[in-house]
């Protein structure tokens, strides 16, 4: 190997670690869960089933191969001999049904819905792991958010603990402050325990849908949750081609392509049986032929009854998808006025409440440093920690409000 090559390979070899720990986006996450799915690998295999059966489909049923014996006899003296009666033979043939050519067509017809029934449940699968995924990774970045907002008050905690020894030494505290300062020491870190606790279920949540070793790389920054990939009049507009309602438009094919099937009973089958006989020798041979038709006499009983119950069938689904879809668009409008609520909240929160709570603290600590009560900065404590902890859970369900809406449409919808 030339010089130059091998200090290629060293060097491609010692970024290989680097390109392994890069930060996990919540886009790839939702890419990989589609990949792990045992869903979309199910809805795959049925997909490949349903192409088989569209291959087979609209084509005439085998023929069938008869070989046999005609007119033997079976009592006296000739009981069976062949050659004791000259009406005895020796026959071959072959039978074939032949189905109406609109009831072939009905059949291609369902098997091509049926196809897209597949197609369907497999995007449905597909959309649902990836949002399921994108949500576990919202879960576990929250989680860590939350426990960067606590580490973040470890520090002040320390610089309250030191004011309330240094006040107590001097004469001007009390040790009842330091226990008190103590306690809020305590409950802060038991509530970091228990984000150290969530940070892990919610790691264990993600790495159902991409693997455990990929769950523990570090996950990168969240995307901009204020703005969706899709525009809200997209989103209103199309709930047909949306994951909830992809089954619907095939499902409506289906239940049309029965009806067809329904209706092709009104035209007859037909059957077609050849057979060549031979008889003892010195007989002359001996052949058949026979078309046979089916007569559609009780019609108004079977099959226009039949019709009848295909048509209220689709007429249901018809009714059913309408329903279905104006469910979809309320709950679209729902789901878009939660998110913007959710990003006004979650500004809010961020840019005044926040900083409030932290000033309030900081003035509170500040106060008793120059001697005032310790009771202010205690409330103002327990306060901030709510303040914080309910702005992550904010974040957590803004976060999963736009990936409800973010994975609604199929990538070739959007």
């Amino acid at each position: 190997m030339r010089p130059r090559s091998l200090a290629a390979a060293l060097l491609a070899l010692g970024s290989l670690p680097a390109l392994a720990a890069a930060p996990l986006t919540l886009q790839e996450a939702a890419r990989l869960a589609e990949h792990h799915a045992p869903q979309v690998e199910a809805g795959n295999a049925l997909e490949d089933a349903a192409r088989a059966d569209l291959d087979r489909a609209g084509r005439w049923p085998d023929p069938r191969l008869m070989f046999g014996v005609q007119n033997l006899t079976v009592q006296g003296a000739g009981a069976f001999n062949t050659s004791a009666d000259p009406m005895t033979m020796r026959t071959l043939g072959f039978s074939q049904e032949i189905p109406s050519p609109t009831a072939l067509e009905a059949e291609r017809a369902s098997a091509r819905a049926a196809e897209r029934v597949a197609a369907a449940g497999t995007e449905q699968a597909r959309l649902a792991a990836r949002r399921s995924a994108a949500t576990a990774w919202v879960a576990l970045w929250a989680a860590e958010e939350a426990q960067r907002q606590l580490r973040d008050l470890m520090q002040q905690n320390e610089l309250a603990s030191r004011a309330a020894q240094a006040r107590l030494a001097g004469g001007r505290g009390s040790a009842a402050d330091v226990m008190a300062v103590r306690a809020a020491r305590a409950e802060l870190a038991n509530r970091l325990d228990g984000s150290v606790a969530d940070v892990d279920a919610a790691r264990a949540a993600l790495a159902r849908w991409i693997g455990g070793d990929t769950a523990l790389t570090p996950l990168a920054g969240p995307p901009d949750f204020a703005r969706l990939p899709v525009s809200d009049a997209r989103l209103l507009e199309t709930p047909d081609q949306q994951a909830d309602l992809l089954a619907w438009g095939p499902r409506e094919d289906l239940a049309a392509a029965a009806l067809a099937r329904a209706r092709a009973g009104k035209h007859p089958d037909w059957s077609v049986d050849m057979s060549y006989g031979v008889r003892a020798p010195g007989l002359p041979a001996m052949a058949m032929l026979l078309v046979s038709v089916r007569l559609p006499l009780f019609g108004r009983h079977r099959e226009d009854q039949d019709i009848i119950a295909r048509h209220a069938d689709l007429t249901a689904l018809r009714a059913e998808r309408e329903d279905a879809r104006r469910a979809e668009v309320e709950t679209v409008s729902r789901a878009l006025s939660v998110w913007q609520g959710l990003s006004r909240q979650v500004r809010r929160d961020r840019d005044s409440l926040l900083p409030l709570s932290g000033d309030r603290s900081a003035a509170a600590l500040a106060a008793y440093r120059g001697g005032a009560s310790l009771e202010p900065w205690l409330d103002a404590r327990r306060d901030e920690i709510l303040t914080r902890l309910g702005y992550v859970d904010t974040l957590a369900s803004w976060g999963r409000a736009w990936v409800d809406l973010a994975y609604l449409l199929p990538e070739n919808a959007r």
